[in-house]
């Protein structure tokens, strides 16, 4: 088994345009809501302003396809080298990550206008007969693209609910209020084995998700379906945050820290449990999937509820044959929804929420970074991180699969982040 490549395309010119079209004209779609104000400011260091998030990406096509790539082509802006490098340190200096908030120049306009001219120049590039590697490139800039789609969106939640306001990102609309029923979890069996994981095939993969390997699983079960807000109410009701024999050290050093009692975005009504959602403040469905949790809570409800995170290797075998349909951000709902009916098979599986692993983020056996400043995607992160699978309501279409890895540290809380609980078979 070869080691993969950070860039690995498959597909063929046509579809590569067509793909570009699509995420580009998404993105504009996604800031189109917001104003300038709305999309200059950031609520706290490890979020991004929208402005930002929709300058990096286009500076990304800029920087690692059309000035190595383009013969004669124009630089917008020498000084947004500065302002719209992210971590790259091959690259040079940059705006440091909790002073993004300060760029209220160049205005939201300039940015539509830098999009504007790069994408002219990528058109022009995707006439000529490409070599693959700059087809790779401009693939990655794509997928890339789309990660900062949902973080542009997590990101605008996390700063609209700092507004006392509460203002909604997208019309309530008819998802307001939809209460509804789930039933106790069931749970499916897993024989065990050695199994491989990791991408394999022809298409897309990030660098992170390779190379395919062989791991030994033990005999495992796994809920058909994630954690619900009902169930949560039941930990917390129980005293779950108030119990540090059910949290890791870290965990209840960091609950008591930031004074932690219940999942990011949630507030009390009339005894009723509300919370912000990008439709704005909206009573808590029961039967919906929990969201806007860490990894230290995800792990002490487990803890609770006699169970376990499952490992990264569990879920991916167990999601491997999984269709991978479900709430993403095309659907427009734009908040978890509850499971579907219970029929023997794995529900949830893709799209609603991220799901904790108890997997730290680190690289497979025989990874390799690519070559160049490419290399810095991943490979810099594997450290003090855990992994979430199977995307969220605000992931794009088309942009997950079953071995997708998503990383973040244990405390982070603002992605839609939840859990579905494993144990040992």
């Amino acid at each position: 088994m070869e080691s993969r490549s950070l860039l690995r395309s498959g597909l063929e010119p046509g579809a590569l345009t067509r793909f570009f079209r699509t995420v580009r004209e998404t993105s504009q779609a996604l800031g189109a809501p917001l104003s300038d104000a709305d999309a200059t400011v950031q609520s706290m260091p490890d979020a991004s302003p929208a402005k930002w998030h929709l300058a990096h990406t286009t500076w990304f096509f800029e920087t690692m396809v059309l000035v190595p790539h383009l013969p004669g082509y124009r630089v917008f802006d020498e000084n947004f080298n500065f302002l719209f490098n992210s971590y790259y340190e091959t690259i040079g200096a940059r705006q440091p990550r909790p002073r993004r908030g300060m760029l209220t120049r160049p205005a939201l306009a300039t940015v539509y206008a830098y999009r504007e001219h790069v994408d002219a120049a990528i058109e022009r590039l995707l006439t000529k007969q490409l070599p693959t590697a700059v087809a790779e490139l401009i693939e990655l800039g794509c997928h890339h693209e789309q990660q900062h789609q949902e973080l542009l969106l997590t990101d605008i939640l996390h700063l609209f609910a700092q507004n006392p306001l509460l203002p909604a990102y997208k019309a309530p609309g008819p998802v307001a209020v939809e209460i509804s029923a789930a039933g106790a979890p069931g749970f499916k069996s897993f024989a065990g084995g050695i199994v491989e994981i990791g991408h394999q095939g022809e298409g897309f993969s990030f660098d992170c998700e390779g190379p395919r390997h062989r791991v030994l699983v033990e005999p495992f079960r796994l809920a058909d379906r994630a954690v619900t807000n009902r169930e949560w109410v039941e930990f917390m009701s129980d005293g779950g945050y108030r119990n540090p024999l059910l949290w890791l050290s870290e965990g209840w050093t960091t609950l008591q820290a930031e004074g932690w009692s219940a999942p990011l975005y949630w507030h009390e009504r009339d005894g009723d449990w509300w919370t912000m959602t990008l439709r704005g403040a909206q009573p808590i469905d029961p039967a919906a999937p929990v969201t806007h949790v860490s990894y230290y809570e995800a792990d002490a409800f487990a803890t609770w509820a006699g169970k376990r995170l499952p490992t990264e290797a569990e879920w991916e075998h167990a999601a491997d044959h999984v269709a991978i349909t479900g709430n993403f951000a095309d659907c427009g709902r734009l908040r978890p929804k509850p499971a579907p009916a219970a029929d023997g098979n794995l529900r949830q599986m893709f799209g609603d929420v991220w799901e904790w692993t108890r997997s730290a983020f680190s690289p497979y056996p025989r990874f390799r970074p690519a070559a160049g400043a490419v290399g810095e995607y991943n490979g810099k992160f594997m450290c003090g991180q855990f992994v979430l699978r199977g995307g969220s309501c605000a992931t794009p279409p088309g942009h997950i699969r079953a071995s997708y890895r998503n990383f973040f540290p244990p405390a982070m809380r603002w992605q839609f982040s939840g859990l579905r609980l494993a144990e040992d078979g």
